[in-house]
């Protein structure tokens, strides 16, 4: 895989997994204004990985609170706030693991990605985003995370299956309906990706294995590694602008993005 086309995949699957503006609407684009090729599977599960690795580094300290917490989930042992994280992450995470797997056995996953659908998702989901950073209160913080709330967040990720909608997106549009502060909704919303993006990476993980050779794994490394410094980038300036900004610019931004897309598919 020629080079650059692999950085430019990695930077774009890096910036955009973590931003609300949808990662599936960009790749569908870059070939449709380039001519470049789909990248394929391997590639995919490579800059998923780096992206993982970003968001792992970056909340760190939370991702240590809820591993210290992990043993005590497993011995019915809630009795600090490490543990209670823990389990607020499983039951958050538990509807989209189902539902992925459901989708994925009875062969939706491929009839969801065409580029209608994406540019639609697009659209209405940025404007549900709109909507609920305007309606929802800025009274809750992610340290008053409930069991009902990560049951709710997780039920608003489901819907991220749908390619176009946004994972971080729709689960801090969740957040934000439900009023987490702008930062502390992102916060958990990216929590929230990392057990999400480690279970799609060991379900692609699993189909690709075959097909790795030599070329094919250093340009996985190569991907990982943009792709791990792209993220980290793009969460930094997204945490950061969240302190003074509100949601609505990417709003406007994905708005375009859709627009584009359908004038992509209907012509």
């Amino acid at each position: 895989m020629p080079i650059l086309h692999l950085v430019i995949v990695a930077l774009i699957q890096g910036i955009t997994e973590f931003l609300p503006i949808s990662s599936s609407g960009h790749l569908i684009l870059l070939p449709n204004l380039t001519g470049l090729a789909d990248q394929g599977q391997a590639i995919d599960v490579a800059v998923h990985v780096g992206t993982l690795g970003a968001v792992i580094l970056y909340f760190w300290s939370d991702v240590r609170r809820v591993l210290a917490g992990l043993p005590k989930v497993a011995r019915r042992q809630i009795d600090d706030q490490n543990a209670w994280l823990a389990l607020c992450l499983i039951i958050a995470t538990i509807p989209v693991i189902i539902a992925g797997l459901a989708i994925k056995l009875i062969g939706l996953d491929d009839a969801l990605r065409s580029i209608t659908v994406v540019a639609w998702a697009t659209i209405i989901f940025g404007l549900v985003l709109l909507w609920a950073d305007r309606t929802g209160a800025h009274d809750r913080e992610a340290e008053a995370w409930t069991l009902k709330h990560a049951l709710v967040m997780g039920l608003w990720q489901v819907i991220a299956l749908v390619p176009g909608t946004s994972r971080s997106g729709i689960t801090i549009t969740g957040a934000r309906h439900l009023g987490y502060k702008r930062h502390d909704a992102a916060r958990l919303a990216m929590l929230m990706s990392i057990p999400t993006i480690l279970a799609s990476g060991v379900l692609l993980s699993a189909e690709v294995a075959a097909q790795m050779d030599v070329a094919l794994a250093r340009d996985a490394a190569i991907g990982a590694a943009f792709a791990f410094v792209a993220a980290l980038g793009a969460l930094h300036f997204m945490m950061r602008l969240l302190r003074s900004v509100s949601f609505t610019p990417y709003v406007i931004y994905r708005i375009i993005l859709g627009a584009i897309l359908l004038a992509i598919a209907y012509t």
